[in-house]
């Protein structure tokens, strides 16, 4: 009988494992789309006034600032810095917003990276993680 229980216990982990894989090789398969998607991310945003364009990648890094000729018109330097800034700002915003968008398409529930894109706190990614290893632990 012990020959027996072992047997169905062997089948129930290697259904468990295949499930987990097959979950591994959706994410994998996901992830390298979303790599691809995110590397062609591009966010543009307009300042109120239109004198300024700041297009920027996933990340918020800058790709392209335009300055129409308007600014020409304007003699305080310090406002058109603080427009480019804000319109800068604005972009990277919306950037962020885009990139988490994708990342929730390819994410699982509860995997933490949301929690991480939303707050910067290291601790979500691993939060899963260290709830089964405690659970684990508390077990033995």
């Amino acid at each position: 009988m012990g020959e027996q229980a072992d047997r169905s216990v062997n089948r129930e982990l290697r259904a468990r494992f295949d499930d987990v894989y097959g979950q591994y090789q959706q994410l994998r398969s996901g992830l390298d789309t979303l790599q691809t998607r995110l590397t062609a991310l591009r966010v543009t945003r307009r300042s109120a006034d239109g004198q300024v364009i700041a297009t920027v990648g996933a990340q918020g890094q800058v790709i392209e600032v335009e300055l129409t000729s308007a600014i020409y018109r304007e003699r305080d330097a310090g406002a058109l810095g603080r427009k480019i800034t804000e319109t800068i700002r604005a972009a990277s915003t919306a950037a962020a917003e885009a990139t988490r968008d994708l990342v929730a398409e390819s994410m699982p529930a509860g995997s933490g990276t949301m929690d991480f894109l939303k707050t910067g706190d290291y601790a979500a990614l691993l939060g899963r993680a260290d709830a089964v290893l405690g659970k684990g632990e508390a077990e033995r």
